[in-house]
């Protein structure tokens, strides 16, 4: 069902963001390429910018069959990752300045390293960022029951939005910008972005808890683990 007398202001122009990097681990893996841009209502970029960083390390050869950049590639034509994390971090702070949540699906993921790598470069971090809009948590606060996997590919897929060219840093932020725009469109979303983004903060911990006892029900991690549900930015320890 469409909301389409309670369509929240915000789905009007969103920023948009993500990452591709040389692995999962948001304390220790590097960026390799980054996409930030702005959709207007139609969800149209409007503004965009792209990132090719020489990480300062190997990548692995399973990341760069994901995203199709091999260390070779990124130390020929990437620039100083330092420089990269600087100019992302202060793209994502003017568009944050200017009031447009930032779009970034499993944001917890992208955020969270950007950190890890601002601190590693000597760059000032964004503190607290929001508001940010996550459609994996929004989708799983909305649609908790519906059954199998919640990636990007799939919930775009689920919402009727184009993913061409999956696991390129572009792509994929637009595509999550839509399925934030299409999620708005489907659901009563709070009309606030900072409001939308505090609920996002205790869906995000409780779906973190539930897959916690999951987790432990199967074997996947001891009693005493538990899956860190901090949103946007995860604790240290993560």
């Amino acid at each position: 069902m469409t909301h389409a007398a309670q369509l929240p202001s915000w789905i009007t122009r969103v920023g948009v963001f993500d990452l591709e990097t040389t692995g999962v681990d948001v304390t220790a893996d590097r960026i390799v390429t980054a996409h930030v841009g702005v959709l207007d209502a139609r969800g149209r970029e409007i503004a965009a910018r792209d990132w090719l960083a020489d990480p300062g390390v190997e990548i692995p050869e399973g990341a760069a069959a994901v995203h199709g950049i091999t260390t070779a590639h990124a130390r020929a034509h990437g620039r100083p990752a330092a420089q990269v994390v600087a100019e992302i971090t202060r793209a994502l702070r003017t568009l944050l300045a200017q009031g447009l949540p930032i779009v970034a699906y499993n944001a917890s993921y992208d955020f969270s390293l950007l950190a890890h790598e601002a601190r590693r470069h000597g760059v000032p971090e964004l503190v607290d960022p929001a508001p940010v809009i996550d459609p994996f948590v929004i989708d799983k606060a909305y649609d908790r029951y519906r059954p199998g996997k919640r990636t990007l590919e799939i919930v775009a897929a689920h919402y009727a939005v184009g993913l061409d060219a999956a696991h390129e840093a572009s792509a994929d932020a637009v595509a999550a910008g839509r399925v934030a725009q299409a999620l708005a469109r489907r659901f009563p979303l709070p009309d606030s972005p900072v409001e939308l983004h505090t609920r996002q903060i205790a869906w995000a911990r409780a779906q973190a808890s539930s897959l916690t006892e999951y987790f432990i029900r199967i074997g996947r991690l001891d009693p005493e683990q538990t899956v860190d549900g901090t949103w946007p930015v995860r604790g240290e320890s993560a």
